[in-house]
């Protein structure tokens, strides 16, 4: 895919991020895309409604089954600004979403590649092509930003 393209959906996916740090939410957003339109979009919001199944990439995924009325996402790439968890990574293989971008890694919880790999493991039956680091120091810094914040 092109850097340029995958930089202004990365740009988009960290609106959603802040929105959800202005909401006292881990800042994490999301959004799937297919032929270039945007199909949905999701930020954090498990601290919000006490749920804790409703991180970005999941309400970014429920939105667009409703949308295509299917849930197979296929030809979709997910945008999210932190690596998907288990959960996360677990949804995106039975959605069968066909790229995943990635902002930065996450050494705690990282489903992906960097602590356990979920999306890529030959084992299942959907691997999804994985792209890290788009916009990486913007996504690193919001999320330090935000715990500085949490801490003090």
């Amino acid at each position: 895919m092109n850097q340029k393209i995958d930089e202004h959906y990365m740009s988009l996916a960290i609106e959603e991020a802040l929105l959800a740090a202005s909401e006292d939410e881990v800042p994490v957003g999301a959004l799937i895309v297919k032929e270039d339109n945007i199909i949905a979009t999701g930020r954090n919001r498990n601290r919000q409604k006490n749920n804790p199944i409703l991180h970005a990439e999941i309400i970014a995924i429920e939105k667009a089954a409703a949308v295509f009325d299917n849930e197979r996402l296929t030809d979709c790439t997910l945008y999210v600004t932190k690596e998907p968890c288990v959960m996360c990574a677990g949804a995106i293989v039975h959605a069968r979403i066909t790229r995943v971008v990635i902002g930065t890694r996450d050494y705690r919880y990282g489903a992906c590649g960097t602590i356990i790999s979920v999306c890529g493991n030959s084992v299942l039956n959907h691997i999804p092509e994985i792209e890290f680091g788009i916009l990486e120091e913007e996504n690193i810094k919001l999320l330090k930003d935000f715990f500085r914040a949490k801490r003090s």
